[in-house]
């Protein structure tokens, strides 16, 4: 079992800088994969970024890339999402997930824990 936990959502005016954290209290979380996704009301769950079990590789989906970056710290089981210049449009919740398979998965039926996600709102 992987239990993820993400927090760090709220209000946020455009261009701040705001970080999500997922965190694990299960003991082989160093062992997976993690991806962040978001949904927007309306909108299907869509593929953020994701990083390996060690954490030295990482990727991102096209709509982030440049703006949000992912590291994680698994003597904490934490993985971070620090969110850069933040526009109305990244208005989501945010998740977080782990797969025991490669990282950077970009569809969200290949991940098998999921945390119960973040609110963050954008606003002018």
């Amino acid at each position: 079992q992987v239990p993820l936990v993400e927090s760090g959502g709220g209000l946020v005016q455009t261009g701040g800088s705001p970080r999500l954290t997922c965190t694990s209290s299960g003991p082989t979380f160093s062992n997976y994969a993690v991806g962040w996704f978001r949904q927007a009301p309306g909108r299907e769950r869509d593929f953020v970024g994701g990083i390996s079990p060690s954490g030295r590789s990482v990727n991102y989906g096209d709509s982030v890339k440049g703006q949000f970056i992912i590291s994680r710290d698994n003597a904490k089981r934490t993985v971070y999402l620090q969110m850069n210049g933040l526009k109305l449009e990244d208005t989501a919740v945010y998740y977080c997930a782990a797969r025991s398979g490669p990282f950077g998965y970009p569809d969200k039926e290949g991940y098998t824990y999921w945390g119960q996600g973040t609110q963050v709102t954008v606003s002018s």
